[in-house]
């Protein structure tokens, strides 16, 4: 950004500063392209941008960006409802928009304010969890599966989830599995290995998948939604649920790449968009807007990627990323393994019903 519209941006935080929650909609309504209106409160997943990312950022706009991190969907809607903190901006997945807005948690973006929603790939835009994309602009995209060490699955393409819930595939690996710390993902894959729809909102295929969790539990070594990546890598486990960009940046970290490796098991899995999405505790409404249409920048989407090994839902980034990462099929996944997985949904009052299962779970 030159001198000139950064001038304006600093004198626009200084006379913008200080809103309150009763006038968001009107204060996002008004806010420019480059405007910033104070630091940015970022609520986000750990180990999720490029920290080079957001140094350029503090150090483009003038403002500083404060980090804080969730280990789950359901961990960061529970902060936002006690309204006791204040984010400026927070990164749902798609069924979590979905609860978010239609409990009026989240600010209707100002889409001048973010001309680089125009780089969006079509595919994401128009999504059913935010059908006129008011609420929310894509951030990244990806799968979850299985992260292995090659001692204990030779092929990605032999993959199952029986080797989580079959107990007589998965005893040789007592004490060195772990799952995810989220609830919604933990059933998906019970459920994919059940054959059921990670939706589902039939109990008895509820409840048979939570008597298949608790029977896994004394094989399982931990839930983790932070570290999971990283127990692989070190040896603590040699079977990891999680999120494919987390084991990638793992690997490469480790440089493991010959002695780890992830998939989707044969029988599906789960595929998800994390978005940007401005709460209704926001502070800096402008300078959130700002920080949205600096992640869908092009050059920034692209590093963004090459940074975490996420998909980009940015098609003008596509054109710039590294095309190792957009031919490998763990990234990108293939057109039949998309037909595989299933994005989650919101399940309106029966997530009640999954909230009370993982508690009887983990018990």
């Amino acid at each position: 950004m030159g001198m000139l519209a950064l001038a304006v941006a600093l004198v626009a935080a200084a006379c913008s500063s200080g809103n309150s929650g009763s006038d968001l909609e009107s204060v996002a309504q008004g806010c420019q392209v480059d405007q910033v209106d104070g630091d940015l409160s970022l609520y986000n997943w750990s180990e999720y941008i490029d920290p080079d990312l957001v140094q350029e950022f503090r150090d483009t706009y003038g403002v500083d960006v404060v980090e804080t991190f969730y280990e789950s969907n359901e961990a960061m809607l529970a902060q936002i409802e006690a309204g006791g903190a204040t984010y400026d901006l927070v990164v749902p997945s798609d069924y979590m928009v979905d609860i978010m807005r239609q409990e009026g948690l989240l600010v209707k973006l100002n889409k001048d304010a973010i001309p680089n929603m125009a780089n969006l790939d079509p595919k994401f835009t128009g999504l059913p969890f935010d059908p006129d994309g008011e609420y929310s602009a894509p951030y990244q995209w990806g799968t979850t599966g299985i992260g292995f060490s090659y001692d204990v699955v030779d092929d990605a393409a032999d993959l199952t989830w029986g080797l989580i819930f079959d107990p007589e595939m998965s005893a040789p690996l007592t004490g060195r599995i772990s799952l995810l710390d989220d609830e919604r993902e933990v059933f998906a894959a019970a459920l994919k290995y059940l054959g059921y729809s990670v939706n589902t909102t039939d109990q008895a295929q509820l409840d048979e998948a939570t008597a298949l969790l608790k029977a896994a539990k004394d094989r399982v070594a931990t839930f983790t939604s932070d570290s999971f990546e990283d127990l692989l890598v070190s040896g603590e486990v040699d079977l990891a649920h999680g999120w494919n960009g987390d084991f990638f940046a793992a690997f490469d970290e480790a440089d493991a790449w010959e002695d780890y490796g992830y998939g989707i098991p044969k029988e599906g899995g789960v595929a998800w968009v994390d978005n940007m999405a401005i709460p209704t505790t926001a502070e800096a409404v402008c300078t959130a807007h700002t920080f949205i249409n600096f992640i869908l920048d092009a050059e920034n989407g692209a590093q963004l990627s090459e940074w975490n090994y996420y998909a980009s839902p940015n098609a003008k980034a596509n054109e710039l990323i590294d095309p190792e990462i957009l031919s490998d099929p763990a990234v990108y996944p293939t057109p039949e393994t998309f037909e595989k997985l299933e994005f989650l949904a919101d399940l309106g009052d029966f997530a009640t019903n999954y909230a009370d299962a993982f508690t009887e779970v983990k018990s």
